[in-house]
C-alpha cells in the first residue's frame, strides 16, 4: 500500500467561511463608519433570478413605488425593478449583508443608486 499524502490545502467549507468573512469586513467597516449602504442586483444576474428576486422581495415589502405612474417605474426594465425591490427588502430587514444575498445575485453598494425621480430608500 502506498501511503496517502496529507493535503496542504484547506477544505472547501473552510475556504467558503474565510471568503464570507473577508467579504463581510468591508460592509461591516462601512456600516461602522456610519456610511450608508444599498442593495442592488448584480448586472450579471439572469432574468429568471431577477424575476424570482423581484417576486420574493415584493411579497415581503411594499413595492408600489414600481407601479406605472410612480417615481421608480422608469426605466421599465427588470434589473432596475429588481434592484429597487431588493433594496426595499434589504433596508426593511436592517441592512444586514445576508439580507442582500439573494442567492449571490446582489451587491451591497455605498454609492446612492438613486436617479431622477427614483429615490432608493434608506432607512
Amino acid at each position: 500500500m502506498v501511503p496517502r499524502a496529507e493535503s496542504t490545502f484547506p477544505s472547501l467549507p473552510a475556504l467558503s467561511l474565510a471568503l464570507l468573512l473577508l467579504l463581510s469586513v468591508p460592509l461591516a467597516q462601512a456600516q461602522a463608519q456610519g456610511q450608508k449602504t444599498w442593495c442592488v442586483a448584480k448586472p450579471s444576474s439572469d432574468e429568471a433570478t431577477l424575476t424570482a428576486n423581484l417576486n420574493y422581495a415584493c411579497s415581503q415589502v411594499d413595492c408600489s413605488i414600481l407601479q406605472r405612474g410612480c417615481g421608480c417605474f422608469y426605466p421599465d426594465n427588470l434589473i432596475s425593478h429588481a434592484s429597487i425591490a431588493m433594496n426595499l427588502y434589504y433596508q426593511s430587514r436592517g441592512r444586514n449583508y445576508w439580507n442582500c444575498y439573494f442567492k449571490n445575485s446582489a451587491l451591497v453598494v455605498t454609492t446612492d443608486p438613486s436617479f431622477g425621480s427614483c429615490v432608493y430608500e434608506y432607512i
